[in-house]
């Protein structure tokens, strides 16, 4: 996922999409853990997407409380 395209969703989709993120984290995680995980370099991009919607949601909401 590029930061132009997060950048272009609005709060309620950056809050439905980091939910559903976290949820493939969270099955990636009790995949790596049952010794079932095939894609392991989509651990890395999970995890950084979900850094990225995180940064872009508090720079839209600092930028509209100033």
């Amino acid at each position: 996922m590029k930061a132009a395209d997060v950048r272009a969703m609005s709060p309620d989709q950056l809050n439905d999409e980091l939910a559903k993120l976290k949820k493939e984290q969270f099955n990636l995680r009790f995949q790596k853990a049952t010794g079932q995980m095939e894609k392991t370099a989509r651990v890395k991009k999970v995890r950084r997407d979900i850094a990225r919607i995180k940064t872009i949601a508090a720079q839209k909401a600092a930028g509209n409380k100033a």
